[in-house]
């Protein structure tokens, strides 16, 4: 009985692990029982918090193909939804693994970083400049804030699988966020060199380059990828 325990738990550490590295965007259940005793608050708060941000974040960028006039601006729009609905499955993944309940805490708040509902709004009533302007500030905030929870999940956090997965997602929101500044630049230089955003700060990313390195090879206490 307590070796074939010791093989479900492998397996389902596998097979997030194996969604990180292909990339996968499949919801596939993450099999095996429940991790919960290893899972701290700092886990549990990170994991609810993220999959909510991430998701809002996600249908700010669906809005993109009819709503923006600039091939760059859809472009930048298409591959950040493709990277954030793959971020979704592995939340949810790590969510059924730890046995955390899916309650939806954050359901309907306007969380720091969070693109908030009236930014969705109003994004569904733009066009042209507009709506990039849109896109482009909530994106920045969402990645700028999930860099931050990140670094604080790697510090405090205590399931490896989470951890690993904070790094993933800073090393992803570090190279966002370094796209949404080249956006910015070539604005800056005019209608010649890009599309007509609005010039803004790039935010501070904390830890954004340990967490890149760490994105190389996420750590699994049962699997490596």
């Amino acid at each position: 009985m307590q070796l074939r325990r010791h093989l479900l738990i492998l397996r389902a550490c596998t097979l997030l692990a194996a969604l990180v590295v292909t990339g996968c965007a499949t919801r596939q259940p993450v099999t095996g029982p429940p991790r919960t005793a290893a899972f701290n608050a700092t886990d549990t708060a990170w994991i609810q918090l993220m999959i909510p941000m991430t998701e809002r974040a996600h249908l700010l960028t669906t809005l993109a193909p009819t709503r923006t006039t600039d091939p760059t601006v859809a472009n930048l729009a298409s591959r950040t939804g493709t990277r954030l609905e793959h971020e979704q499955a592995l939340l949810r993944a790590l969510l059924e693994l730890s046995g955390i309940p899916d309650t939806h805490p954050h359901e309907g708040h306007d969380m720091p970083g969070m693109v908030s509902l009236g930014t969705l709004t109003k994004a569904r009533a733009a066009t042209g400049r507009e709506f990039d302007r849109l896109l482009t500030d909530g994106l920045r905030a969402h990645f700028a804030q999930s860099g931050t929870l990140c670094a604080s999940e790697q510090a405090s956090g205590s399931a490896d699988e989470a951890k690993a997965l904070a790094a993933t997602v800073a090393g992803s929101a570090a190279e966002r966020l370094a796209e949404l500044s080249a956006l910015t630049e070539l604005a800056r230089l005019g209608p010649s060199h890009g599309p007509q955003l609005l010039p803004q700060p790039l935010p501070p990313t904390p830890s954004a380059t340990a967490s890149a390195a760490a994105t190389e090879a996420p750590r699994y206490p049962a699997a490596r990828p």
